[in-house]
């Protein structure tokens, strides 16, 4: 199945095209379809599983065929529980919009920030992403009505509720038009997020997409015999010979990160390492610059591999293995987000062979050892 049997608008199927998306992951193969006939929905997936897109293109979709968007009166909401999730849902829609024009104008609010700015950025909006504390802020001040609202999601609803958000969620909800659209999306079904259905969704079509474990199917996934001395040879021989762009390196401890990074940049790959020891401002400039591209490789750890999340993600390579399966799971998780297919690739050491063994056992999938004994490592 390819995006072309949703009759998309030929803007957004053009630009699917030049992102080389072309076939739906499932949730969007569920949401897509039933979101453009205006029924509310609760999708249960993980981060990762494509949920974004699958909201992000019925809206852009059906905006047009909203009645005219009123001053300070968004027609689309989209809650979230961070900001950095409020960024990079915008980082989503911008790949499908004029950002020049910006007719269909895409604001986030979100606290840690001044709202003055935010505030007068409200005449013209009609898709806002925002957090709950926020958003409330604006309507009490004035900023901004709800009473136009065309379109509710719920993003990351668990998250949201287990933030003590329960209670400002409530009463933005009863802001919201009964006849709004509501699109709400949660990892797990929690009884709150039951309950958050049964008030509020008008006869959801429930849609349950698989767990992380088993999407790794959709990930190609190799794995290499590598003596320890010859892993730094190695990963470089990959990235420069297979010219690998856009790469997320996971290593066991801070120190093999820097290390790791430092190598990389003395032979010509430019690297960064991202952990807890750098600071927030140096960590997000980091993760800025590998998104624009201006940095090709960032080496990170387990600590900071749940904190990490960018879109559109080719490749992970595995420097060392995780401690448990599920870290493993996790980072091999990074890639084949959403939008793009991805692949994962572990160096595996004489030592570390028999945890690999473990881990396959314990995720149920096998993944082939190969032996790199016939290539040349010399120059790397």
């Amino acid at each position: 199945m390819s995006f072309s049997k949703f009759n998309l608008p030929l803007s957004l199927s053009t630009t699917l095209k030049k992102l080389k998306i072309e076939n739906p992951f499932p949730i969007q193969k569920e949401v897509i379809p039933q979101a453009l006939e205006g029924k509310d929905i609760l999708g249960i997936a993980k981060t990762g599983s494509g949920k974004t897109l699958s909201y992000v293109l019925p809206i852009l979709t059906r905006l047009n065929f909203f009645p005219e968007a009123r001053n300070r009166q968004p027609q689309v909401l989209i809650l979230v529980p961070t900001r950095e999730l409020a960024q990079q849902v915008l980082e989503v829609f911008k790949l499908f919009i004029d950002t020049d024009r910006n007719q269909n104008k895409t604001i986030t609010a979100f606290g840690g920030t001044s709202i003055n700015p935010q505030m007068q950025s409200m005449g013209e909006v009609k898709i806002l992403i925002a957090t709950p504390g926020r958003l409330l802020d604006l309507v009490s001040s004035n900023a901004l009505k709800l009473s136009s609202l065309q379109l509710l999601v719920i993003d990351e609803a668990d998250k949201l509720l287990n933030s003590n958000f329960k209670e400002e969620l409530d009463n933005i909800l009863k802001l919201i038009p009964g006849t709004a659209q509501k699109l709400l999306f949660s990892a797990t079904l929690s009884p709150d997020v039951q309950k958050l259905n049964q008030l509020y969704l008008n006869k959801p079509s429930i849609i349950k997409i698989e767990n992380e474990k088993e999407n790794l199917t959709l990930i190609k996934q190799s794995a290499f015999a590598v003596e320890p001395d010859k892993k730094g040879p190695f990963l470089r021989y990959l990235i420069k010979s297979k010219e690998l762009k856009q790469v997320m390196i996971f290593t066991s401890s801070i120190n093999t990160a820097d290390k790791v990074a430092d190598k990389l940049r003395k032979n010509g790959v430019e690297a960064l390492a991202v952990h807890s020891k750098k600071s927030q401002h140096a960590r997000n400039q980091s993760l800025k610059d590998f998104k624009a591209g201006k940095v090709n490789v960032l080496v990170t750890t387990d600590l900071l591999s749940r904190g990490i999340d960018i879109e559109f993600l080719p490749y992970v390579i595995n420097y060392e293995l995780p401690r448990s399966p599920k870290d493993f799971v996790h980072r091999v998780g990074r890639t084949g987000r959403a939008e793009h297919s991805g692949e994962a690739i572990s160096l595996i050491s004489p030592e570390e062979q028999h945890h690999f063994e473990v881990i396959q056992k314990k995720i149920k999938y096998k993944i082939d050892l190969a032996e790199i004994t016939d290539i040349d490592l010399h120059g790397f």
